[in-house]
């Protein structure tokens, strides 16, 4: 039986995509309701997009773009796991994974993308 400690860095990354995944979901409701706020009228969208200008709007907007380039990186990670096969190379692939992350979350803060 292979028991790996818990600071290894499959399993922070096995705990950073089912997080990032929650923390997503959670963030749904947030978003159909701001969807919900283009429907109501004009004016009602125009005050919600007047208060992403909001520097915490801001950085809370790049946390959500980090936790959806995490997820994804999570995923893709798991998925060449599964496919690939690719078990012997799992602490370079989570750097890659993690670096990936926060280099779209740099590239939104920047406005590059």
């Amino acid at each position: 039986m292979d028991l790996r400690p818990r600071s290894h860095p499959t399993y922070l990354a096995f705990i950073v995509h089912r997080v990032s995944g929650l923390l997503l979901a959670l963030f749904l409701p947030l978003h159909f309701w701001a969807l919900g706020s283009a429907i109501s009228g004009e004016a009602r969208l125009d005050g919600f997009l007047r208060w992403t200008e909001n520097p915490l709007a801001k950085a809370a907007e790049t946390a959500l773009v980090v936790l959806l380039a995490a997820h994804l990186a999570g995923g893709v990670r798991v998925l060449a796991l599964e496919f690939l096969g690719w078990r012997r190379r799992q602490k370079d692939v989570v750097a890659v994974s993690a670096g990936f992350a926060l280099l779209a979350g740099l590239l939104f803060l920047l406005n590059v993308v």
